[in-house]
């Protein structure tokens, strides 16, 4: 039978242990929309390490190693700085943690743009180190060429328009997409550009939400919103926003926990604690056998 590893979380360390493969497939997730409709969208969020990945897996159908880790992760101000070796690193440790969901990683700022070969080189040098599935890249006609180039040497692109958080300087923030009739009509020929070029599933970003629908309706691959319509095929968020670890978010998050309540509470008991001598007690420490 075919394995992969899981951490086994009932031991203090992260010691391996065989998992059935369950894992789906990009084809199972290209096929999810037939007909240009899906019947069950496609849930989609952001995963970083092998202990939230484990906890996200039997949930998600995609977990995305996404560049947003700048922010989320190294407090960094955008996704700019984010490097080949963060991203394989990160997408390394999701993989680990993970045996159903499909998972994707982002390819970082001008690790593809240059031309179809670069992206090559760096899309191989991100499955290889990371045993990630696929790999997600910004932009939308310009990168067609791209998108099939690699498709048609093994490579599964998820492709991203609308609102390119890669892109900030030249949009001049992180406003929603598609305000103008030019814009809207750019959106949705993106959408069809990647489609057409090979894209197995494309998220739709920041964008009004009759341009997230009429892009959804125009293309034959899944797309996957994000603060764009529920009539995509797909959501995606950001985890730690959608958990409530971060008091500041976007517009389209749901905050569906407070998170970062619970573990500024339960510091602060443990200080109390510490403090007050009260922990730890005799269930957490050795005593000599008696």
């Amino acid at each position: 039978m075919s394995t992969t590893f899981q951490l086994d979380t009932s031991t203090s360390r992260a010691n391996p242990t065989p998992q059935p493969m369950k894992r789906l497939t990009v084809p199972k997730i290209r096929a999810h929309k037939t007909a240009g409709e899906t019947r069950e969208p496609l849930v989609m969020l952001t995963a970083y390490t092998a202990r939230q990945a484990q906890l996200l897996d039997a949930h998600c159908d995609i977990l995305l190693v996404g560049d947003s880790l700048a922010q989320v992760i190294y407090g960094l101000p955008t996704t700019i700085p984010v490097t080949l070796d963060m991203m394989a690193n990160h997408a390394a440790a999701v993989v680990r943690g993970s045996y159903h969901s499909v998972v994707v990683v982002d390819m970082p700022f001008g690790s593809y743009e240059q031309s179809p070969q670069q992206a090559f080189e760096s899309a191989t040098f991100l499955l290889k180190q990371s045993g990630a599935a696929a790999v997600k890249l910004e932009g939308g006609e310009p990168m067609a060429e791209t998108v099939s180039f690699l498709n048609q040497r093994g490579i599964p692109v998820m492709g991203h328009v609308g609102l390119t958080p890669q892109a900030v300087n030249v949009l001049g923030g992180y406003a929603a997409r598609g305000r103008s009739d030019a814009e809207a009509e750019k959106i949705v020929g993106d959408a069809k550009a990647l489609d057409e070029a090979g894209a197995f599933a494309i998220v739709l970003e920041g964008v009004l939400e009759p341009i997230a629908i009429e892009a959804t309706q125009a293309v034959a691959c899944p797309t996957i919103g994000i603060g764009a319509s529920a009539q995509c095929d797909g959501q995606v968020l950001v985890t730690e926003d959608m958990l409530g670890m971060f008091d500041r978010v976007p517009r389209f998050v749901k905050k569906y926990a407070d998170i970062a309540g619970v573990i500024e509470q339960t510091v602060v008991q443990y200080a109390e604690e510490v403090r007050a001598r009260s922990f730890p007690t005799e269930d957490q420490t050795y005593q000599p056998k008696r």
